[in-house]
């Protein structure tokens, strides 16, 4: 006998498109609130400096380079602004001196390329302290 026969059951069903919708808002929440970790950047620590006087070096070779390149090795003016001439004025300048301390005043607008050739004469010329002077606002 059948007694259910009035009575139509249905199945029950699980609509997921909800759950679905549901889980892409969460998705979406985690990426945007995410933070990477960036390994492309370069981690570096700036050097610090202080007021203090600095000590005077006996006879320091001072090489001047202006906005548009040009250099002068202890006010002498150099001829050509090529890295072996420049090497060759250093040499003259510093003498008898081993190691003398090269100061480098380069003008705030001078390119970074004119400051690394006198570091590149320096090296070629045998000097390895160099130093630049700054001016404090």
């Amino acid at each position: 006998m059948d007694f259910r026969r009035g009575k139509y059951r249905e199945e029950p069903e699980i609509n997921l498109v909800p759950l679905i919708d549901v889980l892409l808002v969460i998705l979406i929440f985690l990426m945007v609130t995410t933070t990477y970790s960036r390994f492309g950047e370069l981690k570096i620590t700036l050097p610090e400096a202080s007021a203090d006087k600095p000590l005077k070096a006996p006879n320091p070779v001072n090489v001047t380079v202006d906005a548009q390149g040009h250099y002068m090795v202890n006010d002498t003016p150099v001829s050509s602004g090529a890295i072996d001439a420049l090497s060759l004025a250093l040499r003259k300048a510093a003498g008898d001196q081993k190691d003398p301390v090269i100061v480098i005043n380069a003008d705030a607008k001078s390119t970074h390329q004119s400051v690394v050739n006198v570091m590149e004469a320096a090296r070629i010329a045998g000097y390895t302290h160099i130093t630049f002077t700054t001016q404090t606002q």
